[in-house]
């Protein structure tokens, strides 16, 4: 999981997609901008046309989360709980307060990444579980028309 992260990482660090896809411009940060990205989820909005081209605040909050944040400290309790990794990495159970702190930290660790999961998929049904699957696949994407008002 480690080394598969460390590549993911290095692709989209060199291929831009963290910059170009990911990074939150300054008004996307704006608390205003995330209440109105959060009530347009709650509305079970599904995006069309330009806007469905791009990753919105509320999905790069969360990826960011899970690059750089869940799937770090998953790897870290993990490591955390062998006791093989004790010689090598001492201050990791000082870090999480033992062993049994560290393996809570991991299950909760572990059903946000369900959580995260399931969300995902939710979404992926609500916006065509067609087109997100062929686009995953095959890079093609068909980006529906914005209805008229």
């Amino acid at each position: 999981m480690a080394i598969n992260g460390l590549i993911y990482l290095a692709f989209s660090y060199f291929s831009g997609h963290l910059k170009r896809d990911l990074y939150l411009r300054p008004e996307e940060a704006k608390p205003r901008h995330l209440l109105a990205d959060i009530w347009s989820h709650i509305k079970l909005h599904v995006p069309r046309g330009e806007e469905s081209k791009r990753y919105n605040t509320l999905q790069k909050v969360a990826y960011l989360s899970v690059i750089f944040g869940l799937l770090p400290l998953m790897i870290l309790t993990g490591m955390t709980m062998s006791p093989g990794m004790d010689a090598a990495f001492p201050f990791l159970l000082d870090i999480f307060g033992g062993r049994q702190s560290a393996r809570t930290i991991h299950f909760l660790i572990a059903w946000s990444l369900v959580l995260f999961a399931a969300v995902h998929l939710f979404e992926i049904f609500l916006v065509g579980v067609f087109n997100e699957i062929r686009s995953m696949i095959t890079g093609w994407y068909e980006v529906k028309p914005e209805k008229k008002s």
